[in-house]
């Protein structure tokens, strides 16, 4: 995308509208907070309800908190809170800067001397940016909780068990790791949901093929991505099982 390139030249710049980044932080941090969380809450839950039964059947329940870490550290939180972002986020994005575009609010900006980039376009990446990664982290937490909340109550596994396996096979890089992947895919959301609206035309037909086309192609990116950042970090064999105690 052409808008990809631009962005990186127009942050060397430095020419950064503080204000509009502070507005759209608040829309995709606080603002989504809720769903996110809401979310991961139910997917740590599920995941356990899914491997609590068989591991117990093996013997080996006292590890569904590690593995349960593992996946959401590593695939589950930032998969699935970077696809609810898609949805809420870059959706909007796509809606008001397409709604900008065919109401000809861009071209006054221009007569204004206002790069779009700048004023539109750079606030949204920053903010994404910013705000996936802790959301990411938030997400594995409340995905841990809801988790525990099964394994405990439902199956009689011990609390401490849970927590100290998890405490165990989760590794520095699990948490970086899941950082980076909500980082790039911030990027990915931001940039596809600006440059469908930014070159929305046709009326408000057009605004809302761009919105749809804006979430499916972020989507797309965001599960091919994933593919090839987990095959680069998480190359040769694991070690999670290896550690003391395990």
């Amino acid at each position: 995308m052409f808008l990809g390139g631009q962005v990186p030249i127009h942050l060397l710049k430095g020419k950064i509208h503080w204000r509009n980044t502070l507005e759209q932080m608040a829309a995709v941090g606080p603002d989504s907070l809720f769903i996110a969380l809401l979310t991961a809450v139910f997917v740590g839950a599920v995941f356990t309800i899914q491997v609590a039964r068989e591991f117990i059947n093996f013997g080996t329940g006292n590890i569904v908190g590690g593995v349960l870490a593992i996946a959401l550290s590593r695939e589950l939180s930032p998969v699935l809170t970077a696809v609810v972002l898609a949805g809420r986020v870059g959706s909007a994005f796509a809606a008001e800067i397409g709604t900008m575009r065919v109401t000809e609010q861009i071209d006054a900006l221009l007569m204004l001397k206002t790069d779009p980039v700048d004023y539109l376009v750079i606030p949204r990446v920053l903010a994404c940016c910013l705000m996936l990664p802790i959301l990411t982290l938030l997400s594995l937490v409340t995905g841990m909780i809801g988790g525990l909340i099964i394994a405990v109550n439902v199956y009689n596994l011990s609390e401490i068990a849970f927590i100290d396996s998890a405490r165990n096979f989760l590794g520095t890089w699990d948490i970086v790791s899941s950082m980076l992947k909500g980082f790039c895919f911030g990027v990915f959301i931001a940039i596809i949901g600006c440059n469908w609206g930014m070159t929305t035309s046709g009326g408000a037909k057009g605004v809302g093929q761009s919105t749809t086309s804006a979430v499916v192609t972020a989507l797309l990116i965001i599960f091919i991505s994933n593919f090839f950042l987990s095959w680069i970090m998480f190359q040769g064999k694991g070690n999670a099982l290896s550690l003391p105690g395990f």
